[in-house]
């Protein structure tokens, strides 16, 4: 496919390419290609910016099959809301039965498609043809994304009316069906937000919010479609840990067709009769899940307001939002941790360019006992750190003059490669470190990080071994890095409390549905959150060089640009605030990366930097 440089519009296979003064604009489906032979590699559209639109064509009279189902794939990667236009391929019984918002499978390439003709007869009045691809991921009804494998292959049937001669298409693939540039450039990736139900923030009276991603069509009303989104509830995968403020069934009025907002970027929504009883306190819950929820759309929304039952519930700011609920830590991190040349915890101003540490307070910056890794609470009061043999984990206060006793948790493990992992905080000041022995490998949480371990239940069928753990800042997902032979992958669960226990016995915690978040990746070598639904992974893919990314939990990859390459990274870190830069410890030492920026070296004779958390 390709455009004249001076404008207009050149044709090509299945589309016509225009260009306007605002952008580009794609019509799908045109009707000049062969009417006879198999079609092979329906080609996907190549990735372009944001203001690229494309809109379907309908079927011209006498279409042959092959441009019907060429037309009709084309259709499905257009900007027509309610693909109205993919809808006059098929017959009308077929219409009437497709639902395409049940699924979408997104393929490497577009689809390809083969007419299933037997040798030596002319084409019938009916015609089936074969669709086929490499499976990427697959979006389901809850618009929830899933990386995928293995082949894709469907059966897509055309018949020929009896009355008008035309071919129509009476058994369409299930859902859509799209290559993964088309998917890009079609879809985009929105976090909705609920409340966890299982954790507080510390000793902070804040609920915590927790992001959940799904992917909306970025050029058809996506904000009118998150709301409807936010109110239909969590996905299932998150759903057993959080809640929503909205009462079951609440939904967008039937007169309400489209949701902007107005020129002072206030957003009115009116709800169904569901919502018309809720109360004040309530309201400005629900109403803080639309501001987090809306908060990164274009145009932005400062403020909501909720009507139901013909009067104003409440409306909420979007500073007042931030009092209602928490996303990420509720503390902004203070300081950027890491260990100095002697192994004891050192600290720098987190957000400024000072490159002169101190040592931290306490028996962990101050003590003789040197370490491998460290944790620092998101309050940043305490501090958890391993010893250089991975053997032992201690845990003190961030006060100057208090010992450090004896160690809270000992690994049996022969090497230092299989004791200890580098611990992690939770939200609610629980501390949790993987033991990496091979003969008795478990993932533990120390309550307020002293006492006990307790043994955390994983999937059964768990195959391989724990080698780091990072809890989210929401405090109900937790990231793995599992070691199975010579590959290593990032997993992502959610962590569940039991509620009903015996008296006198601990509460029993448990991680369940984990899923993979680097699909493409053979090897991870370091990870760390980095926002609400994103993490910072430094890995490698089969037989290639060692690279850093950005991964969205659901395991698909976020928009925008990737970080600054650097070679020879051991360790990386990042903070949910997205206003704290990147901190690596490579073959420099340790170094950031600002915003728009290089990578810019801190500290020469440093390692294990980490953010509270």
């Amino acid at each position: 496919m390709g455009a004249d440089r001076e404008g207009g519009a050149r044709r090509g296979p299945g589309r016509a390419v225009v260009f306007a003064a605002c952008g580009v604009v794609l019509l799908a489906g045109c009707a000049s290609m062969p009417d006879s032979g198999d079609l092979r590699g329906v080609e996907s559209t190549p990735r372009q910016d944001t203001q690229v639109r494309v809109f379907a064509m309908p079927p011209h009279e006498d279409a042959s099959s092959a441009e019907i189902v060429t037309g009709f794939l084309e259709a499905l990667t257009s900007d027509d809301p309610d693909y109205e236009i993919a809808r006059k391929y098929l017959t009308k019984e077929a219409s009437d039965k497709w639902r395409p918002l049940l699924s979408t499978t997104v393929l490497a390439d577009g689809p390809g498609a083969e007419a299933d003709r037997v040798p030596g007869r002319e084409e019938s009045d009916g015609l089936s043809y074969t669709l086929t691809g490499a499976r990427v991921a697959t979006v389901d009804a809850q618009q929830s994304y899933s990386p995928a494998d293995g082949d894709y292959s469907e059966t897509m049937h055309l018949t020929r009316d009896k009355k008008t001669r035309q071919w129509r298409i009476d058994v369409p693939p299930r859902g859509v069906v799209m290559g993964k540039s088309d998917f890009q450039r079609n879809y985009m990736s929105v976090d909705k937000y609920y409340f966890a139900t299982n954790t507080t923030l510390g000793t902070s009276p804040h609920t915590a919010a927790v992001a959940d991603p799904v992917y909306v069509r970025r050029n058809v009303d996506p904000m009118s479609e998150m709301v409807r989104s936010l109110l239909k509830g969590p996905t299932s995968w998150l759903d057993p840990v959080v809640r929503s403020s909205f009462p079951t069934g609440t939904a967008l009025t039937k007169d309400v067709a489209s949701l902007p907002p107005d020129d002072q970027n206030r957003l009115t929504v009116l709800l169904n009769d569901k919502a018309a009883r809720v109360g004040l306190t309530q309201c400005n819950e629900m109403a803080a899940q639309l501001l987090f929820t809306l908060q990164n759309l274009t145009p932005t929304v400062d403020e909501v307001e909720l009507r139901a039952g013909g009067r104003q519930l409440c409306a909420l700011t979007e500073n007042d939002a931030e009092a209602i609920a928490a996303r990420g830590s509720v503390e902004r991190a203070e300081y950027l941790y890491f260990l100095d040349a002697e192994h004891r915890l050192a600290r720098l101003a987190a957000a400024t360019n000072d490159t002169h540490p101190d040592p931290v307070p306490g028996a962990l910056g101050e003590g003789d006992t040197e370490l491998e890794s460290v944790a620092v609470s998101r309050d940043e009061d305490m501090a958890a750190g391993v010893g250089r043999d991975g053997k032992n984990l201690y845990v003190g206060a961030l006060v100057s003059g208090g010992p450090l006793g004896e160690p809270e948790l000992t690994s049996a493990g022969r090497t230092a490669e299989e004791r200890l992992s580098a611990p992690s905080w939770d939200a609610q000041g629980d501390l949790w470190v993987a033991d990496r022995d091979p003969r008795h490998p478990r993932l533990l949480m120390l309550k307020e990080g002293v006492g006990d371990p307790l043994v955390v239940k994983t999937p059964p069928g768990l195959e391989g071994r724990i080698e780091s753990v990072r809890v989210a800042a929401d405090g109900v997902r937790i990231a793995l890095v599992v070691k199975q032979g010579d590959r290593s992958s990032l997993l992502i669960g959610r962590i569940e409390h039991s509620e009903n226990v015996k008296a006198g016995e601990p509460a029993a915690v448990s991680v369940h549905e984990l899923r993979s978040a680097t699909p493409e990746l053979e090897e991870v070598t370091t990870m760390s959150w980095a926002g609400d639904s994103r993490l910072v992974v430094v890995g490698r893919e089969r037989g290639g060089v060692q690279t850093m990314r950005y991964v969205q939990v659901d395991g698909s990859t976020p928009d925008g640009p990737v970080p600054a390459a650097l070679s020879g990274v051991k360790e990386i870190t990042a903070s949910e605030d997205a206003r704290l830069p990147l901190v690596g410890y490579s073959e420099d030492g340790i170094v950031r990366l600002p915003s728009g920026m290089q990578w810019q070296k801190v500290v020469t004779d440093g390692t294990a930097p980490v953010y509270p958390g």
